[in-house]
C-alpha cells in the first residue's frame, strides 16, 4: 500500500476536464463571449489610429474637419469600447463563478463521500484547507484571470494587427520583446507552481495544527500543554510565511524582467520609426500611432503575464480541489486492503454484519485486530466487552464502514448508523439537529423520537421547543447523546453500531440512557461495544476481546458458567456497582 496519506492531487488534464464539465458545456456562451471581446479589441485600437491621422493632418495642413471626425471616432470607440469590456467582464466572470460554484459544490459532495479513514489519515486540515483556502485562492483569481485571458489575448493579437496595417516592420520590430517575455515565462514557470504547491501544503498543514489544538482545548489545558500547541502553531504558521516570501521574491524577479521587454520594445519602434520616416516609407502619424498601440499594450501584456502568477496559484488549488472530487467518485484515493481490492463488501439489505479473517493496524509495527471471525445475524444483538485497547472500537469502526480493514472481508448492508460517545450537537435549532437524519419529519415524529429515548423533558425545558438554538451550553452530554439515539430512530437503519454510546452519562443518567439505547436497536441488527456489562447481559449474545483477538463467545449466561474472562469482568463490574 501507499505510505501518502494525503489527499490526492489531480494532473492538469483531469483539472481541464472537471472544469469543462463545470461549464456545463455551454459552449455558445464562450463563443458570444470570444466575439465581444473581438469587438472590444477593435473598439480600442481605433482612437490609436485616428490619433496617427490627426497628427498626418496637421502637418500636412490639413482642415478643421478632420480634427471634428477623429474625435467623434476616438469618442465613439471609447464609450463602445467600455459597454462590450463590461458585457464581457460580467458574462465571463457569471459563467466562471458558476463553475466555481458547481466545482465546490461537487467538492463537498465528493468529501462527504470519502472514507471517515482516508480523511483521518490526510488530516482534516488538508480537506477544511481545500474546502476554504483552495476555493478562496480561485474565487480570488478568477476577477484577474476573466479580463487578462480573454481581453488581453484578443487585444494583443488585434493591436498587432493594427501596427502591421500602419507598416509591417513596425510589427516586426516588437518580435524583439518576444525573447524576453519567453525567458522571463520560462524562468518563473521552472519555479513557481513548486512554490505554489508547497504553500498550500504548509496552509494545510497549519490548520490542522490548529483544529488539533481547538478540538483537545479541554485537554491542553488541563495538561498545560498551551505553550507546547502555540509553538507547533507557530512553526507551521511561519513555515507559510517562508513559502510565501520565497513566491513573492520569484515575483518580483518576474516583474523586473516585464519591465525590461517593455524598454527594448520601445526602443525598438523608435528605432523603426526613425528610419522609416527618414527614407519616406511612413509618416510621423504613423510612427506616432504605432508608439501608441505599444503603450496600449503595456496593460494587457503585463496583465496576461502576470495572470500567470495568479493562473499558477489558482491552478494549484484547482488541483488540490479537483483531486478531492475525483476521490469522491471513487477515482482515486480508495483506501484497499493489501490485495489492492476493498475489504468493504455490501450485504443485501435484509442482512447482517460479516467479518472473516480480518486484521486491522494503524501502523505497519502494531495490529490492532487479528485474524477476527464475527457474523451478527439479522435482527440480534451482539455485545463487545473487554479491557481498554482490546480493539473494540476499531471493530465497530469496520464493521460501520468507517475504517477498510487491512485485511479480511467486511460484509455489512447500506446504510449502517455509527454513534460513538463522541456526539456532535449543530449550531442550529433542535428541530434542525433532529431533521439531519430524515428531512421530511415533521414536529410529531420529531417529538415522538425524542419521547422514545426519553427526552422530552429537554423540550419540555427548552425556552422555544423545537425550535431553541441549540450550542455546546445548552445541552448536558447525556442530553447531547439522546439527541444521537433520536437521529438513530429518525433516520431508522436497519444495522446499528453503538461505540459506547452510554458512557457519558454519569450515574444519574446511565440507566435513562440504556434504555434510550435498547429502544433504538430494538428489531434491528445491532453491534454494540458495551460501556457497561448491563448492556452486555441484555445482548443476544456476548463477544470479548482481548489484544485484537476474540477470546470468548456466548450468551451471558454460558460466559458466566464457563468462569472465563467475562465471569471475572462481570464479577468485578457487580462488585464496583454495588
Amino acid at each position: 500500500m501507499s505510505t501518502d496519506h494525503s489527499l490526492p492531487i489531480a494532473d492538469g488534464r483531469t483539472v481541464l476536464r472537471e472544469m469543462w464539465r463545470a461549464l456545463d458545456r455551454r459552449g455558445w456562451r464562450m463563443a458570444g463571449l470570444v466575439v465581444v471581446f473581438l469587438a472590444t479589441a477593435a473598439a480600442g485600437v481605433l482612437p490609436s489610429l485616428a490619433i496617427g491621422e490627426l497628427v498626418d493632418a496637421v502637418t500636412a495642413g490639413g482642415e478643421a474637419r478632420t480634427v471634428w471626425v477623429a474625435g467623434a471616432i476616438m469618442a465613439g470607440s471609447v464609450v463602445a469600447g467600455a459597454v462590450l469590456a463590461a458585457v464581457g467582464m460580467i458574462g465571463a466572470s457569471r459563467l466562471l463563478e458558476g463553475m466555481l460554484a458547481r466545482m465546490r459544490e461537487d467538492m463537498v459532495t465528493a468529501a462527504l463521500r470519502l472514507p471517515q479513514s482516508q480523511v483521518e489519515r490526510a488530516g482534516t486540515g488538508d480537506l477544511i484547507s481545500r474546502a476554504g483556502d483552495d476555493v478562496a485562492e480561485v474565487a480570488e483569481a478568477i476577477p484577474a484571470v476573466v479580463p487578462a485571458l480573454t481581453g488581453s489575448f484578443f487585444t494583443i493579437v488585434v493591436t498587432f494587427g493594427g501596427m502591421a496595417v500602419i507598416d509591417p516592420r513596425y510589427a516586426l520590430a516588437l518580435l524583439v520583446i518576444l525573447p524576453v517575455h519567453a525567458f522571463a515565462v520560462r524562468r518563473y514557470l521552472r519555479g513557481a507552481p513548486r512554490l505554489y504547491a508547497g504553500e498550500r501544503a504548509a496552509m494545510a498543514h497549519r490548520a490542522q495544527h490548529l483544529l488539533d489544538s481547538l478540538r483537545g482545548i479541554e485537554t491542553v489545558r488541563a495538561f498545560d500543554l498551551s505553550g507546547r500547541h502555540l509553538v507547533r502553531i507557530r512553526a507551521a504558521s511561519w513555515a507559510v510565511v517562508r513559502w510565501t516570501m520565497h513566491a513573492r521574491a520569484v515575483q518580483n524577479a518576474f516583474s523586473g524582467r516585464i519591465n525590461a521587454a517593455e524598454l527594448a520594445g520601445m526602443t525598438a519602434l523608435l528605432v523603426v520609426g526613425f528610419f522609416v520616416v527618414r527614407d519616406g516609407g511612413g509618416t510621423i502619424g504613423g510612427t506616432t500611432a504605432a508608439m501608441l498601440l505599444f503603450l496600449r499594450l503595456f496593460n494587457p501584456i503585463g496583465q496576461l503575464l502576470f495572470v500567470i502568477d495568479d493562473m499558477q496559484s489558482a491552478l494549484a488549488s484547482l488541483a488540490r480541489i479537483t483531486g478531492v472530487v475525483g476521490a469522491g467518485r471513487g477515482t482515486a484515493g480508495e483506501d484497499s486492503g493489501e490485495d489492492g481490492a476493498r475489504s468493504w463488501r455490501r450485504a443485501s439489505d435484509d442482512a447482517g454484519i460479516g467479518l472473516r479473517g480480518v486484521g486491522h493496524s494503524y501502523s505497519a509495527d502494531h495490529p490492532v485486530l487479528v485474524d477476527v471471525d464475527l457474523q451478527v445475524a439479522p435482527g440480534e444483538t451482539v455485545a463487545v466487552v473487554g479491557a481498554s485497547g482490546a480493539g473494540k472500537s476499531t471493530l465497530a469502526a469496520l464493521a460501520a464502514g468507517v475504517h477498510d480493514a487491512t485485511s479480511g472481508i467486511v460484509e455489512t448492508p447500506d446504510g449502517v448508523v455509527l454513534v460513538t460517545q463522541e456526539v456532535h450537537v449543530f449550531d442550529a435549532s433542535l428541530r434542525d439537529n433532529l431533521t439531519l437524519a430524515r428531512a421530511d419529519a415533521d414536529d410529531a415524529a420529531l417529538r415522538q423520537a425524542l419521547g422514545v429515548v426519553g427526552a422530552q423533558p429537554l423540550v419540555d425545558r427548552l425556552p422555544d421547543g423545537l425550535d431553541t438554538r441549540l450550542d455546546g451550553s445548552v445541552l448536558t452530554p447525556a442530553e447531547a447523546q439522546q439527541l444521537a439515539l433520536a437521529r438513530v430512530l429518525l433516520a431508522d437503519p436497519g444495522v446499528v453500531v453503538l461505540d459506547e454510546a452510554t458512557a457519558e452519562a454519569g450515574s444519574s443518567d446511565a440507566g435513562r440512557l440504556e434504555r434510550a439505547a435498547q429502544a433504538v436497536i430494538d428489531g434491528r441488527t445491532a453491534l454494540v461495544v458495551a460501556h457497561r456489562l448491563s448492556q452486555a447481559a441484555a445482548a443476544d449474545r456476548v463477544v470479548v476481546m482481548e489484544r485484537g483477538r476474540i477470546a470468548e463467545e456466548g450468551t451471558h449466561a454460558e460466559l458466566l458458567a464457563s468462569g472465563g474472562s467475562y465471569a471475572r469482568l462481570w464479577e468485578a463490574w457487580r462488585r464496583h456497582r454495588d
